[in-house]
């Protein structure tokens, strides 16, 4: 009786295993085949190789002709082959380490405050967070709004059962946005501001006796016509001198960076030089916002942090030129987030002397992994017949919105 159901069940898990992948075509679950290693030609000196050239067709026990490259006398884009990279006019000897917005640096954010010589400050400053706890400043029904921001993103903004990361996080974004914008009649200078998308970064560094880039598009980004008020003053930027920077030995700090060796030095923000609007204000970035590249918190973060480092080094470039350490630094915000979970950041750039450990630091304050809720809940979360979390939204917090809200008006107020 054992021996039958054992052999039974044999059967059985053969045919499973047989139609686990029926609805997969074969040659996605076959192997690949090895790659087929070309066959040495071997050419011996005073000897003449005897081909089927001359007869236009395949002949049996005759060698395959070698026949020239054919070059087009015309420019065809569908057929065109880049030249080898030494060939190229931009071309250089010593290669240049560039951080785009797929970069997913081993070390996170450790790795990114030693590439920008940076100081780390846990918590965004007081000065800033008192902005929202003034009456003056905040929204009528505030929360009640708020909570009706996210109910729409996860709830009702949809035709599904429910929304996937990607959409809501975009929306909960622009609702709050807009929240925000909402205070422009009480502070005039939030209409001196405007968003732009799908903009082109690159910025150019030496640190050591290495050279740096970041380069690619990252997320929203809110311009102004004015800039940023500076978060330390001289005192606390001249005391970052005795800072030591912290080291990840014996890891390389140019770790899961681009190595290339065809680039071009260039400070670009992106934006025409006559832009009525050149001073970045905040970078807002979406965590799922590129399906093809999912990145780890610490890294998402690292993202955060180098291209607010980016924007804030080509402004510095651009007003004050070669000059190492800034009469009036230059600030930038970064805020991130995967529709529940925020992560926020204030950036203040010092210095641009970056090629040694030593002298003046620039310095960054974060505030990682805030909740604005706890869960929303298409459906209530039943475990042994008790419900363990009811449908709908619950645990919001109201304190993570004052902090989105300081940021926005900082500048403003």
């Amino acid at each position: 009786m054992w021996r039958r159901l054992s052999t039974h069940g044999g059967a059985m898990a053969s045919h499973l295993q047989a139609r686990r992948h029926f609805a997969v075509s074969r040659c996605l679950t076959a192997k690949v085949p090895p790659e087929r290693k070309p066959r040495e030609r071997v050419e011996i000196p005073g000897l003449e190789m005897v081909t089927y050239g001359e007869r236009m067709h395949y002949v049996p026990g005759l060698s395959k002709p070698v026949h020239p490259q054919w070059e087009r006398d015309y420019k065809d884009p569908r057929h065109y082959r880049s030249p080898p990279a030494h060939e190229m006019p931009l071309y250089k000897e010593k290669p240049c380490y560039v951080y785009n917005q797929r970069t997913s640096a081993l070390e996170g954010v450790r790795q990114a405050l030693w590439l920008t010589k940076t100081k780390l400050i846990c918590g965004l400053p007081p000065q800033l967070l008192s902005l929202a706890e003034s009456p003056a400043n905040q929204i009528p029904d505030q929360d009640e709004r708020v909570q009706n921001a996210i109910k729409h993103a996860r709830f009702w903004d949809t035709t599904e059962e429910r929304p996937g990361k990607e959409k809501y996080s975009n929306t909960l974004l622009l609702n709050l946005l807009h929240l925000c914008a909402t205070l422009q009649s009480s502070h005039p200078a939030i209409g001196r501001r405007i968003l732009a998308e799908k903009y082109s970064l690159a910025a150019t560094w030496k640190r050591g006796e290495d050279l740096f880039q970041i380069r690619g598009q990252n997320g929203l980004l809110q311009n102004c016509m004015d800039p940023l008020p500076e978060v330390s003053g001289k005192q606390e930027v001249g005391d970052t001198a005795d800072h030591v920077l912290e080291t990840f030995y014996p890891v390389s700090p140019t770790i899961d960076l681009q190595k290339v060796n065809v680039y071009k030095e260039m400070n670009c923000s992106g934006f025409r030089g006559d832009y009525p609007y050149p001073h970045a204000h905040t970078l807002y970035f979406l965590e799922g916002a590129d399906p093809r590249c999912k990145l780890r918190p610490e890294q998402f973060r690292a993202k955060m942090f180098m291209f607010t480092f980016g924007n804030a080094l080509v402004r510095a470039h651009n007003l004050y030129g070669p000059q190492r350490v800034l009469d009036r630094p230059v600030t930038v915000q970064a805020v991130g987030t995967n529709g529940r979970i925020f992560q926020f950041m204030v950036f203040q750039l010092n210095t641009t002397d970056l090629s040694g450990d030593d002298g003046i630091k620039n310095q960054v304050w974060l505030d990682e992994d805030v909740e604005l809720y706890d869960f929303a809940k298409v459906r209530p979360l039943i475990k042994k017949k008790q419900v363990k979390v009811p449908a709908g939204l619950a645990g919001y917090k109201p304190e993570t919105f004052s902090k989105f809200l300081a940021l926005y008006l900082h500048g403003a107020v």
